[in-house]
């Protein structure tokens, strides 16, 4: 009997994902991680996690992690801010403790498998976009490393949420996970980030605002509050049309502002990236911010960066995003975006 190892949050996702392969046949454990250290939030997750590892008739692991959390997730989210870029922490979270700590638990405990509740794909080579396209993660999973595609076990990446849902909702003492609410993108961010970020950097240091010529033309509360492509929170002195955010310069704590159309970027450059194919020029898609169309583009990659020149305009691409590749509905990787550029303005 192969062993699996299910990486349980409390949530119908991880509950029907670890009935499901017990059903299958497997032998299964879970596993919860503590990760952010935000204040109550273990322990109504773990007494979920608990339930319904009981309710799976599974043993359940609880390894802490929050020190890890801290160093390779949560510390880069606020030293991308403090640069004036815009952070992706469930990439990183993902490659790192996810599928990064959780994959040497499972050696350590012995499981051939490694199973989560992402609504993903994959054939042990690549990852595939979910039959569920409403709530598909792969943008957010590009950063996992390849080596370990063949172990993981996705089994919701071929159903919709509502009939997971549904699934939970039929079942006697599983009523409550389908009623749950859904968790936020972002589990350590309670309201905005800006409230989080106070408690560790200065993020109320009124600056200036610039136009497109580097005249000086109005204020802001501080460049931290504003991500590329913002169109409210500084003041433009005599504006009657929109002003949206074009960049960020942190050092100077300035921001430049001008019109929609100015948003348009056609290049982007990118660093670290993670492949799952070894072609070294090609044309793709490429999406550069979660919940946005994946566009036509041409690659080049060169050692561990990449020059991407888009086949259209994308509007308010902002550097520290990912930029991830896709074939069709296959994920071929991606990187850091740590340049953008309008090559025909």
């Amino acid at each position: 009997m192969k062993k699996v190892l299910v990486g349980m949050s409390g949530g119908v996702d991880s509950t029907v994902t670890a009935l499901l392969l017990k059903e299958d046949g497997y032998e299964v454990e879970g596993l919860y991680m503590k990760l952010h250290s935000k204040p109550g939030y273990h322990e109504v997750h773990l007494a979920r996690a608990q339930k319904a590892a009981d309710f799976v008739g599974i043993k359940l692991h609880v390894l802490d992690l929050q020190y890890t959390f801290n160093e390779k997730v949560f510390q880069p989210f606020i030293d991308t801010y403090e640069k004036g870029q815009t952070p992706n922490p469930c990439a990183l979270c993902n490659r790192n403790l996810k599928f990064g700590e959780m994959i040497k638990f499972a050696d350590k405990i012995g499981a051939d498998y490694l199973a989560t509740g992402h609504y993903i794909k994959t054939d042990g080579k690549y990852f595939y976009e979910a039959e569920d396209d409403t709530k598909d993660q792969s943008y957010f999973l590009f950063y996992v490393n390849k080596d370990i595609l063949p172990r993981l076990v996705f089994p919701l990446g071929e159903r919709k949420k509502s009939d997971i849902k549904d699934f939970a909702a039929s079942i006697k003492g599983l009523e409550s996970f389908a009623s749950q609410e859904e968790s936020s993108e972002i589990c350590f961010v309670d309201t905005t980030y800006t409230d989080l970020l106070k408690d560790y950097v200065e993020v109320d240091k009124p600056g200036e605002v610039l136009d497109t010529d580097g005249n000086v033309i109005g204020e802001h509360k501080g460049y931290m509050h504003y991500t590329i492509g913002k169109r409210k929170g500084f003041t433009v002195n005599g504006a009657h049309d929109p002003h949206f955010v074009l960049s960020i310069d942190a050092k100077k704590n300035q921001i430049t502002v001008g019109k929609r159309e100015d948003l348009a970027c056609n290049y982007v450059e990118l660093e670290n990236l993670n492949m799952f194919n070894d072609e070294k020029e090609f044309d793709t898609h490429v999406k550069l911010r979660y919940r946005t169309k994946a566009v036509a583009c041409h690659v080049i990659i060169e050692g561990n960066c990449a020059k991407v020149t888009l086949k259209e305009d994308v509007l308010g691409v902002a550097e520290g995003q990912a930029a991830v590749f896709y074939d069709n509905n296959k994920l071929l990787g991606g990187g850091w975006i740590t340049k953008t550029a309008n090559k025909t303005a």
